[in-house]
Formats: structure tokens, C-alpha cells, sequence
């Protein structure tokens, strides 16, 4: 660190019964107090470099010994005072980084000016600040957190913005042109054997060896120093979100492993004063970082960005900021894992364990964003030049998302399906999750996304499992988001003896079982005319064709009978069927429909008065 001395005279300052004055040879007569610390000084050498001091001693009123001077708001408290005053004396005094923000202000508190006497302290400096502090990294940061400790000073002295922009300019330019930071120098030390052999001489410098330097910074200065190095315009967009992530790391509690505790008993209902204030600091950091944001995609991770909405989540953010986040979230929601979409939920209206809202509303971002570009005529060149008079940064997010292709759009989706369907296995478990939820939220995948329905049946049968008071219509409206014809052959057995699904979803998937079974196996050589047109719609869609090795689907190690040992147990034989058959007529209470073809009620009730083994019942549909 640099660091300036002035004066030549030795410290003559001492204490003698709780007053600090000075060792000469004349008397004393000028008493200046400042705060709790009182001075007794000279006249002469103190008023000959302060302005300020010479209108007070003007302005009161001399008593016979000494005169009083009260200096009650004095910056810098009474150790800055001390060297303003020692360089009044001569006497020697050191500046550095540490103490160069309280000396200046207390020079300009005393008006130590160039009209005062020339070579006066504001003007040295000055010159020392501006030719060695800014200048280093390490000083400039010292600088910039000494700055807190008089935040009006420091804006009226332009300190803060000059050193914040001198470290915005040492991290745009090459690491080389700064010295380095605490960390930077600690893995060039790494570098060094410890036999003092250096391994590695020239090691790449890291764009990123600023980061862990400012993420020290409070949020107020940080956010400051984070826009003058964004409107730079140079640095990556990635490189942002990094230090974005290390300083979100650094402040927000428990970031750096599991993001904040997802419970609600972690955050009461009524806070304290004191931990309602440092909720209020963790809330307004949180919504700076959001601010901070670069737009493109693939700034910050998708884990990284549901981790801050957990946050806000819990430090109840603003709603723009949650909607800035889901938005965000929705763009590159493929990314996710079901653990990330945990977000707790803390709403004085809902009492579910997770906030199933948001998710829907980040389901909804993803879809709109995933859509195919508009195919709309070629704009003129006039009409193109009016669009690049709006914001770089809007044009260039606005340019990317246009650029997603179909294709993109597809597969992404196929993924986001997949992981909304486990999503739903894991919020089915809640006892307070409301049917309508439910529904809406495994609603909201398109159907082609869904080339087979086993996650769905399986978040289906837990929600079931979890609210055993649902009423047959309620089971049955659930029922009705599930497709049998895209379901595996385990899930298909599974549901053929599942207590909780309704009788016509039990016949659907028994219907559609044995007839693609039948069919595979080539014993039929003509199907009557309704399951051989359904048959034929449901080979002819694309997104159907791989249901014939839907059995090799891969499938979580659930814990309930979804195995085929556990449907070989004693509680799995087939007296669920004859049980479910023997319910009244009432229950069909519509003819039961398909989304290709429609059986009709008599065929129906043909088909439930037969025996009740299966390869009996579907041996009466079709000729031997």
C-alpha cells in the first residue's frame, strides 16, 4: 500500500489529566473541544492554516486565560482532528488509504485551503490521492469502504465516485495494469513451491480476479461500483453473473449451500425490532442483486436464479422483484431440477408447503418464450433503423429470444414436462395442495410434450394416496388430465388394480392394454371397426410411436407397488377389478369417451357384465 508522510518535527502531543496538548515552551491559549476529547493548543500555528478556526475564535468571546472552541460535529472524531492539527504544528504525520478519507474531510471541515497558505493539507491531499490511491487496487478498495464511515462528505468531496470509478476502470482493463487483489495474490502465491522454486511464472490472469475483492463492499457501494462496470460496456455478461453469484454467496444467509431454509418456522410471523431490521437489510440486498441482473439468457444459472427467488420468497420481496425473477427462470427453465422448484411457500392466504404459484407463473414464461418466431413480412430498412434507436441491451435480449428455434422450443419442452411431472409427484404428497392447483399446473404442459404418461399417473396416484376424502367427481376430474394410451405396461398393471382411480380409468387402461397387447401379438387378423379406427388414429400420431418400448422407460425407485414383484403380493390380485365392477351404474354416469374414438354406453355395460379375469373379459370382443 502507498502512504505519505508530511512534516519533520517529532510528536510532542501528550496526555496530562484526560487533555491532550502539546510540549513547548509557550503557554497555551486556545481550548478546543471535540466530542469527548479536549485540546489544549496555540493560536498561531492552528489559525494560520484554518479558516474555520479563525471566524469561531472571531466570533467568541475571549476569556482571561483561554478561549473555547466547541467543535461538537467534527468529521473524523478527535484522531482525525489531531493530525490536522500536528500538520498545523510540523510534526510528523503519515497518510495511507486507512485514514485518508476522515483526514480530508476534516481538512475541509477546518478549511485548510490553498487561500489560506500555500502547500496547505486539502491540496497534499489531494495530490496524494489522485497520483497513488487511486492508482492501486488494493488502496482504492481501502479507500472506497473508509467512504461508509462518512457517506455526505464523501459525496459532496467527490471521493466516492472517483474511486468507484477507478475500480470500475481497473476491472475493465487487463489485470496487469492494477495491482492485484488479496485473493488474486494469494493464487499467484499457490503458485510457489515451498522451497521458494516458482512453478509457475506467467500464469494466466483470471477475468474474474476482481470478484471475491468487491463482493467485501456494502450493497450501497457494490451496486454503484457493479453499474459503472456494466455501462462500460466491455466486460462479459457471465463474468457479471459470476460476481453477482460470489457476492449473493458472501451476504445472503446460508446461499453458499442450500439457499435460504425452506421452512416457514425459520422467518416468524412477527419480527423483533432487530431481526425485523436485518430482514429489511437481507430484502433490499436481495432486490439490488435482481437489479443487477445482466438481461441475457445465459448469465447466471437457472439453479443460481431460483435460489434468490427462494429468498425472496422467504425475505417477502417485492412482487417485481419475484415476477423479474420467475420471468427470468421461465427463459431457461429446462435447466432446473425438481429440488430447485421447492420454493417455500409463505402466503398468509395458502397454507401448502410450496409455492405452487410461482412455479405456474414460470410455466407460463417458458411456454410464451418457447413459441416460434412470428413469420412476419421483412421490415424496410427505415423501419429497422427505428428499431436500433431503442437500448442495446433490449435489442440484443429481444434479438435472442426471436432466434429460438422450433426445434429448441420442442425439445426443451419435452424437458420441462418432464420435470413439471415430477415437480407434481413431489407437491401431491401436501395434504393442503387444492385439487384446482393440481389440475392447472399439469394442465399447463401441451400435449405433445407428453409422450408418455407414467410421472403423470404417478403424481395422480400420490395426490389420491394423500387426499383419501376426494369425492368420486373430484377423482374423476383428476383422472381425466391422464391419457391411458401413453402409459407403459408397469403402469398399466399398477393402474388396473388401483383402488383409488375411478372404474371408467381402470377400463380405459385395461381397454387400451389388451388391445395393443392382442395386436402386438398377431392372434387377431380383424378388430371391430371402432378400435381399429382408434387403434389406427393412435399409431398415425408421431408423437405415439415409441410407446411400444415404453416399458424401458427409465423410472425413479418409487416406494410404492410399482414394481412387478409387489404386484405378484397377495394385496395386489385382480379382486380390485371385480370389486370396482361390481359398483353401481351410477358411477358411469356419461357415455365414456376417448380422445380418438367413443365407445358407447351399451357397449359398455356389455363389456362390465362379463367375467371377471381379464383374458375372459376381452376374449368375448373379439373372434377367435
Amino acid at each position: 500500500m502507498k502512504f505519505m508522510k508530511l512534516g519533520s518535527r517529532p510528536d510532542t502531543f501528550f496526555t496530562a489529566e484526560d487533555v491532550r496538548t502539546v510540549s513547548t515552551e509557550v503557554s497555551s491559549d486556545l481550548i478546543l473541544q471535540v466530542k469527548e476529547t479536549r485540546y489544549l493548543l496555540h493560536k498561531f500555528p492552528l489559525l494560520s492554516k484554518c479558516l474555520r478556526l479563525q471566524r469561531l475564535c472571531a466570533e467568541s468571546p475571549e476569556s482571561s486565560q483561554n478561549q473555547i472552541i466547541q467543535l461538537p460535529d467534527f468529521p473524523g472524531g478527535a484522531e482525525a482532528f489531531e493530525i490536522c492539527a500536528k500538520f498545523c504544528y510540523g510534526i510528523i504525520i503519515t497518510l495511507s488509504a486507512y485514514n485518508i478519507v476522515a483526514v480530508r474531510c476534516a481538512a475541509e471541515y477546518l478549511q485548510m485551503t490553498e487561500d489560506v497558505e500555500k502547500g496547505n493539507l486539502i491540496y497534499k491531499v489531494e495530490v496524494f490521492f489522485n497520483s497513488c490511491i487511486l492508482r492501486g487496487w488494493k488502496d482504492s478498495l481501502v479507500t472506497l469502504q473508509s467512504t461508509k464511515s462518512f457517506p455526505l462528505w464523501s459525496e459532496d468531496l467527490g471521493i466516492t465516485n472517483r474511486t468507484i470509478d477507478a475500480i470500475a476502470l481497473k476491472i475493465l482493463s487487463h489485470p496487469s495494469k492494477a495491482n492485484l487483489s488479496h485473493s488474486y495474490s494469494r493464487r499467484c502465491r499457490d503458485d510457489v513451491s515451498c522451497n521458494g522454486t516458482e512453478i509457475q511464472r506467467h500464469k494466466p490472469a483470471s477475468k474474474g480476479w476482481w470478484a471475491e475483492d468487491i463482493a467485501e463492499l456494502g450493497i450501497d457501494l457494490y451496486w454503484r461500483t457493479m453499474a459503472a462496470i456494466k455501462s462500460g460496456g466491455k466486460l462479459p455478461s457471465n463474468l457479471i453473473g459470476e460476481a453477482l453469484q460470489i457476492y449473493a454467496s458472501r451476504w445472503l444467509p446460508s446461499m453458499s449451500k442450500d439457499g435460504i431454509a425452506s421452512s416457514k418456522h425459520d422467518i416468524p410471523d412477527s419480527f423483533p425490532d432487530s431481526v425485523g431490521e436485518v430482514t429489511t437489510k437481507y430484502r433490499l440486498l436481495l432486490e439490488s442483486i435482481v437489479s443487477l441482473l445482466p438481461l441475457e439468457r445465459d448469465a447466471v444459472s437457472c439453479s443460481f436464479l431460483l435460489k434468490l427467488l427462494k429468498a425472496a420468497s422467504i425475505l417477502r420481496a417485492s412482487s417485481s422483484s419475484k415476477m423479474e425473477l420467475a420471468r427470468r427462470v421461465g427463459i431457461q427453465l429446462e435447466e432446473a431440477t425438481v429440488c430447485d422448484l421447492l420454493i417455500p411457500s409463505l402466503s398468509y392466504t395458502s397454507d401448502t408447503l410450496y409455492d405452487v404459484d410461482i412455479v405456474i407463473a414460470i410455466l407460463e414464461q417458458f411456454m410464451l418464450q418457447g413459441q416460434s418466431p412470428p413469420t412476419s413480412p421483412p421490415r424496410d430498412k427505415a423501419v429497422f433503423e427505428r428499431r436500433r434507436s431503442r437500448s442495446a441491451e433490449n435489442i440484443d435480449f429481444g434479438f435472442q429470444e426471436s432466434r429460438r428455434s422450433s426445434s429448441a422450443s420442442h425439445s426443451s419442452k419435452l424437458k420441462v414436462a418432464k420435470l413439471i411431472d415430477r415437480y407434481l409427484q413431489e407437491v401431491a404428497r401436501d395434504v393442503n395442495l387444492s385439487l384446482s392447483k393440481m389440475i392447472e399446473l399439469a394442465e399447463a404442459i401441451p400435449d405433445f410434450a407428453r409422450p408418455d404418461h407414467d410421472d403423470l399417473y404417478r403424481a395422480i396416484d400420490i395426490f389420491l394416496k394423500a387426499h383419501p376424502d376426494l369425492t368420486k367427481s373430484d377423482r374423476k376430474r383428476l383422472c381425466r388430465i391422464l391419457d391411458c394410451k401413453k402409459l407403459s405396461m408397469e403402469a398399466c398393471m399398477h393402474a388396473a388394480q388401483n383402488e383409488l382411480l375411478p372404474l371408467r380409468v381402470v377400463v380405459q387402461v385395461l381397454f387400451f392394454e389388451q388391445a395393443r397387447t392382442t395386436l402386438a401379438g398377431g392372434k387377431v387378423t380383424e378388430l371391430p371397426k371402432n378400435i381399429k379406427a382408434l387403434l389406427t388414429l393412435h399409431e398415425n400420431d408421431p408423437d405415439q410411436r415409441h410407446l411400444r418400448s415404453l416399458h424401458t422407460t427409465e423410472t425413479s425407485p418409487v416406494d410404492d407397488e410399482w414394481s412387478i414383484s409387489g404386484l405378484k403380493l397377495p394385496k395386489s390380485k385382480l379382486s380390485t377389478l371385480r370389486m370396482k365392477l361390481d359398483e353401481d351404474d351410477n358411477e358411469m354416469d356419461d357415455n365414456v369417451s376417448h380422445q380418438e374414438g367413443i365407445v358407447k354406453t351399451s357397449r359398455l355395460k356389455a363389456f362390465c357384465s362379463l367375467p371377471t379375469r381379464p383374458k375372459r373379459m376381452f376374449s368375448k370382443l373379439w373372434p377367435k
